[in-house]
């Protein structure tokens, strides 16, 4: 979740001019301060410093301001939002799954059959304890070297509940009421932006994450919204290349969205 070292004080401001030459940036936007922070070590690809383009998120627009910017491969973290920008490298795709498109493939049918039971739910974003709970224990079993694993109850509550934007948990529980999975995740004016995810480790065969994808997908079906923006796809990375099997993903590119498939 952390934007990286360096937010606290940016090191570059680049222009506005820049920017939409760069990203595409609809001229609409109103003015915001964009500032590049880094460099710091990669935390996906061994070997290499990433840099972050950074926008607070702040006042009445924010949301609006988002919906824009995940359309040109932006992400949040809690009050800001941001987008890889390393001058040697471009392994972090933005992608999202484009709903009215997607079709089951087998594996996801397996998936789909083996959680038949769970039943999902979309609520306020407040942190509760026994959300922290299944957090605590999903980030000691997947990610025990990682800051989030030292999470206090006042930090996870900040991570959920400190949100500029449109920000629901969808919680999913078994036949008894259990909570086995939930997802952070922003609405937005074409679908949801997935933020994250985390699920009880002991059910790890059942690929509650790939099934609160796949959760997320019908939703927005009911909903008629067309996107599930899933944030970087990095081909180099085995934590982040399971994004690509999803049916139905687009990635985004110098000339737009287009099918990950055909890229």
């Amino acid at each position: 979740m952390d934007i990286g070292a360096g937010t606290g004080r940016p090191k570059t401001q680049p222009s506005w001019t820049e920017l939409h030459k760069v990203i595409g940036l609809s001229r609409a936007l109103p003015l915001r301060q964009f500032f590049t922070a880094g460099p710091v070590p990669c935390p996906y690809v061994d070997g290499r410093a990433e840099r972050k383009l950074i926008v607070e998120l702040t006042g009445a627009g924010a949301a609006d301001l988002y919906d824009e910017l995940s359309r040109v491969g932006f992400r949040r973290s809690q009050g800001f939002a941001y987008r890889p920008a390393c001058p040697q490298c471009d392994a972090c795709v933005p992608v999202r799954i484009a709903v009215d498109d997607f079709v089951h493939s087998r594996s996801t049918r397996r998936v789909r059959n083996a959680n038949r039971g769970l039943t999902g739910k979309l609520v306020a974003a407040r942190a509760t304890p026994e959300q922290y709970q299944l957090f605590v224990a999903y980030q000691r079993s997947r990610h025990r070297d990682s800051d989030m694993a030292t999470m206090s109850y006042a930090d996870y509550r900040g991570m959920v509940e400190e949100t500029p934007l449109r920000t629901v948990i969808a919680e999913f529980r078994d036949s008894d009421g259990t909570l086995v999975a939930a997802t952070l995740l922003d609405r937005l004016d074409d679908g949801v932006s997935a933020v994250y995810s985390f699920y009880e480790p002991r059910f790890d065969k059942r690929s509650l994450g790939t099934w609160s994808i796949l959760w997320l997908v019908e939703e927005c079906r009911r909903q008629g919204l067309p996107y599930v923006y899933l944030g970087y796809w990095i081909g180099e990375s085995s934590k982040m290349a399971y994004k690509a099997r999803f049916p139905s993903v687009e990635r985004l590119s110098p000339r737009g969205w287009a099918p990950l498939a055909s890229a």
